[in-house]
């Protein structure tokens, strides 16, 4: 079973928090902790990542793997997932939606439509799966959050000692099983989603903004689309005030009752 942590057992909305690649699930517990009492809220270590290094799962279409080891652990609930973890909950809500209460994409992507452009991002993520069981986390952690993608991160943000708990073999193994280049694209899907979902971009992510603008079209008016001023892709990071404070309104503001018909009449 995957490894998770619980909060506020008494609260009466139930939430998943999925994290990114490289983290695991104590990412999420200043939002968790911002939210409040009322949100009994379980956040997940995936795969690979954290106190779960030594379990693999994939996250392909054809595969039910990762997704019912989550459902089994959580059951129904509002799921939120950030990077790695929102393609997680995305499919998730996909093949459970009467499980998914409401859907909440951070920093998210359906998946690269394009077959040769999904073959080279698998082949660059073998390698990079091949990089970090030759150098070590600690070294491969120096170089990945050096990227351009997380330049609005300062260091004291990064939760450094939180992702040096993962192993090599592990993170080598979710990027092989669970990365961009495996997943097939679920766009052509997306329009099946009939719970409430938001997805949440930082304003400096010009490319997963453009994402998201595109999501919420897809997915139709039961999707919205929040740009967090000055913040770039790291969203729970850098701006887990602004983070929280768009979930706890998402939350309050969105009936679920109704989507499970709705769901059950698009099959």
């Amino acid at each position: 079973m995957l490894a998770s942590k619980a909060f506020h057992p008494r609260g009466d909305k139930r939430t998943v928090f999925v994290h990114g690649f490289t983290q695991n699930g104590n990412m999420w517990s200043p939002i968790i902790d911002l939210l409040g009492s009322n949100y009994r809220a379980i956040s997940i270590d995936l795969p690979g990542h954290g106190l779960s290094s030594s379990i693999s799962a994939d996250l392909v279409e054809t595969s039910d793997q990762l997704v019912e080891l989550i459902m089994e652990l959580s059951g129904s609930a509002s799921y939120i997932g950030y990077s790695l973890g929102a393609r997680v909950c995305l499919h998730a809500a996909l093949r459970h939606p009467n499980e998914v209460e409401r859907l909440v994409i951070c920093s998210g992507t359906p998946g690269i439509e394009d077959d040769s452009e999904r073959a080279a991002r698998r082949e660059d993520d073998n390698r990079l799966a091949e990089h970090i069981e030759n150098i070590g986390v600690a070294a491969f952690l120096h170089e990945w959050l050096a990227q351009p993608l997380f330049s609005g991160l300062k260091e004291s943000l990064t939760n450094r000692a939180e992702r040096e708990k993962s192993t090599p073999t592990g993170l080598a193994n979710s990027l092989r099983l669970m990365g961009t280049g495996t997943q097939l694209p679920l766009w052509a899907q997306l329009h099946e989603l009939a719970m409430p979902v938001l997805i949440v971009t930082g304003a400096n992510d010009h490319k997963f903004t453009e994402i998201g603008v595109r999501m919420a079209a897809t997915i139709g008016p039961n999707a919205m689309h929040r740009v967090i001023p000055n913040t770039g892709h790291a969203v729970p990071l850098e701006r887990p005030d602004a983070l929280a404070a768009a979930i706890d309104q998402f939350m309050r503001q969105t009936p679920v009752t109704n989507h499970q018909a709705k769901a059950l009449r698009q099959k």
